[in-house]
């Protein structure tokens, strides 16, 4: 993806994070790292109150014509919240806690909230008003690729198939209405078999279920997917029937996936400021998020478990160009 035009980037910067993830805190060292010579980026680090649970903000600054490159969440001088000052070119919400106290701050200038998952976006849009402001254009990035995409990985290492299972909870449902218009508008069609697991103890009822019903095992980015147990026992049943597991992180490769189509902190951070460019030339306004999926920077395979499997497929690269052109 193209670096942003010189003149577009934002001259001011104001980021927001809530918490201390890796890959949140290598996602604003991308951001810092990406901003103009001489333009102001300021991180606004919101930290726990002594003794309780609540979040109070805490702000500090630093220009990247001044500063070395160092962690962007290190900590320099820092002074209480205040309104974002007018001419403040965009606001950068890193995170799901970051996103609901950026919503809640006051200010008109363009918003993006970032490395959201589909559930926290949802969940924003279910509880907090301020998201559907009119006086403010919004934009929203998704950290996980989108369901088209994770389809069209599928089809591209097993173009025969087309009977992809799912084990969903009930909270995923907004995840499964995606993939299923995906599905939908697949070439031919695909066969989406979807079973439900109300709890931890049902996972391995649901599976048994659609295991037989399929031809992959595809594990969404929810709390199954987000649950280390529960995406081993999805391992283990696509491993004991013969049945390849897909989904989103490398993490699931490593551990016994096929393949995943995996967006990085660092295409993370140059979508966003496209995606801010976007909400400063005007997009995103009336009240409607403009929402993007994040673009998949590259597959990873895991070719023993290929091997396994009896498949021979394309190097990591060209899975990576397939996906590209398809988009």
């Amino acid at each position: 993806m193209a670096q942003p035009a010189a003149g577009a980037s934002a001259a001011e910067l104001t980021v927001l994070v809530g918490d201390e993830l890796p890959a949140h805190a290598e996602f604003v060292q991308h951001l810092r790292a990406g901003q103009e010579p001489g333009s102001r980026f300021e991180l606004v680090r919101l930290a726990p109150a002594a003794g309780t649970d609540a979040a109070l903000p805490v702000e500090t600054t630093a220009r990247t014509d001044t500063e070395p490159e160092r962690n962007a969440i290190a900590g320099v001088r820092t002074r209480s919240l205040r309104a974002a000052p007018a001419d403040a070119a965009l606001t950068l919400a890193v995170g799901a806690p970051a996103a609901r106290a950026a919503l809640e701050r006051p200010g008109q200038q363009p918003l993006v909230l970032a490395m959201l998952s589909r559930l926290d976006y949802e969940s924003l849009r279910a509880s907090s008003p301020a998201l559907r402001r009119g006086d403010r254009r919004v934009g929203v990035l998704l950290r996980d690729p989108a369901m088209a995409d994770q389809l069209a990985l599928i089809g591209a290492v097993l173009p025969q198939k087309h009977r992809v299972g799912v084990v969903a909870t009930l909270e995923s449902e907004p995840l499964v209405r995606e993939l299923q218009r995906a599905a939908q508008n697949g070439n031919p069609p695909w066969d989406i078999q979807v079973e439900y697991a109300p709890d931890a103890r049902s996972l391995a009822g649901a599976l048994r279920a659609v295991v037989p019903r399929s031809d992959a095992l595809l594990v969404l980015p929810d709390l199954i997917g987000d649950n280390q147990a529960a995406t081993l026992s999805v391992l283990r049943a696509g491993a004991g029937a013969g049945l390849p597991v897909f989904g989103a992180s490398e993490g699931l490769v490593r551990s016994g996936g096929l393949a995943a189509a995996v967006s990085t902190p660092a295409q993370l951070a140059r979508q966003a400021h496209l995606l801010g460019q976007k909400l400063t030339n005007g997009a995103g306004g009336s009240g409607s998020p403009l929402v993007e999926s994040a673009a998949p920077a590259t597959v990873r395979v895991n070719i023993t478990v290929a091997r396994g499997l009896g498949l021979r497929l394309p190097e990591e690269r060209e899975l990576t160009e397939r996906l590209t052109v398809t988009r």
